[in-house]
């Protein structure tokens, strides 16, 4: 099975400058991953999945985004038994022409 998380959205302190560091901002997380699936004993609860990222995301504060993901991915991959795992985090207001990206795929 394949489960896809899209626009997971939520204010949480990531970045290195200084006012990234004093102020939340909103990142979105668009992630995506396999696992086997026997019955109802072996589903993975998506809506857990989600609390997870952005619960570890407002706790660790990350400076870079690249950090957040390897934490997320070793973090998911543990707890879950995930198998191609796919993160993208993105910083839609941190520059005013773009929407800033970092994925792991």
């Amino acid at each position: 099975m394949k489960i896809s998380i899209n626009n997971l959205s939520f204010y949480c302190i990531i970045g290195i400058l200084d006012f990234e560091r004093k102020k939340e901002q909103k990142v979105l997380i668009n992630l995506s991953f396999k696992y086997k699936f026997k019955d109802s004993s072996t589903f993975i609860d998506y809506a857990e999945v989600a609390k997870d990222i952005e619960n570890i995301m407002k706790k660790e504060k990350f400076a870079l985004i690249e950090d957040a993901i390897l934490y997320l991915k070793t973090f998911l991959k543990n707890k879950y038994r995930l198998k191609k795992l796919k993160i993208n985090i993105s910083k839609p207001n941190i520059l005013t022409n773009c929407i800033v990206s970092i994925s792991n795929k």
